[in-house]
């Protein structure tokens, strides 16, 4: 019975893996107007000067100007053409505005790649609902608005892709992570919705589940709680090859994903087994996440709620100096610090 139930298993995996080659398709990326939002810094900055290697014609979304020119000007000197649009993406009317500056640059929109995002690590305890609204506005509704807006342009093109990057996160909730995880698991849900409705215009839906990246982007997280020792444990996953993908090595697995228009992607060893855990034993996976729990961080007083950037935070911290500037090496290279 267990035999024929794993062959069985194993015919439908064999046959989905098959069908979801034959359905791919390739294109060049060169010539072609991409927007990537978080474009200025870690991971959107490393896809970028891939994308730019290429031949793309980029668009940088992010707050700081002064970020996204330091940006555009490395890309430029790769011989890559990159602007940089100054947009608060929590904002609808300045990232309609943004699309349309890109619409102007460049006549069209053949890829979006929503990889901006924010994460906060703490303790429940100390998360207020305006941590959770936050994230669901960064992570949920800023990918909407901006996949409604470049919908009709690649519709008019006769096709185009869209990469939402979400995460581990939005698979198997972790814990001292759950705005984060909420929002996540909600961008995980509207990547995929969207996916079969837009295949229909020759759109396709990349949704990416990256564990976590030596981005170095744990400088730029928020800290709630005791916050010295929230950034301790965070900023050590972050940061050791054991735990974390390389960023460039996340990277290129994104943009081969997006140029063949697969469906979904998963980065990591550690986020496949979680994944896999999760899916064949949801109980067990639940009481591992318990565990982990207990030898997190406590929650503290009110004290606690104040969300520090994570250059404070670390200054509260006791890592040892050479895990600290493994950390930093990344942020520097990132363009994070």
């Amino acid at each position: 019975m267990k035999r024929a139930f794993f062959l069985t298993l194993g015919g439908i995996g064999l046959g989905t893996w098959a069908v979801s080659r034959l359905v791919r398709s390739s294109f060049s990326f060169a010539g072609k107007s991409i927007v990537i939002t978080g474009g200025s810094r870690g991971l959107g900055l490393t896809m970028a000067r891939l994308l730019a290697a290429q031949g793309a014609r980029l668009a940088l979304l992010a707050r700081d100007q002064s970020e996204l020119d330091e940006a555009c000007n490395e890309l430029r000197k790769i011989g890559g053409d990159a602007i940089g649009v100054a947009c608060d993406l929590l904002d609808r009317g300045q990232s309609l505005g943004a699309i349309e500056t890109v619409i102007d640059r460049y006549g069209a929109i053949d890829v979006l790649i929503n990889n901006a995002g924010i994460i906060e690590v703490g303790p429940l305890d100390n998360m207020r609902r305006g941590d959770f609204e936050k994230a669901m506005a960064l992570h949920l509704w800023a990918p909407f608005n901006l996949i409604r807006q470049v919908i009709p342009h690649m519709r008019r093109a006769g096709g185009g892709r869209i990469v939402n990057i979400a995460s581990i996160g939005g698979k198997v909730a972790v814990p001292h992570l759950a705005p984060y995880s909420i929002s996540k698991f909600a961008l995980v849900g509207l990547s995929d919705a969207f996916r079969a409705e837009l295949a229909l215009d020759g759109i396709r839906v990349t949704t990416v589940t990256p564990g976590l990246m030596r981005t170095g982007s744990h400088v730029q997280a928020k800290f709630k709680g005791n916050h010295g020792a929230e950034y301790g444990w965070f900023a050590v996953s972050a940061s050791l090859p054991v735990a974390a993908v390389k960023a460039e090595r996340a990277a290129a697995k994104i943009v081969a994903a997006c140029r063949s228009g697969q469906a979904s992607l998963t980065i990591g060893l550690h986020a496949r087994l979680a994944i896999i855990g999760n899916a064949l034993f949801p109980s067990l996976t639940g009481e591992m996440m318990k565990l982990a729990n207990r030898v997190l961080p406590s929650p503290v007083g009110v004290e606690g709620d104040e969300a520090i950037p994570g250059l404070e935070a670390r200054e509260m911290s006791y890592l040892p100096d050479w895990l600290a500037r493994i950390g930093e090496s990344a942020s520097a290279k990132h363009n994070e610090i």
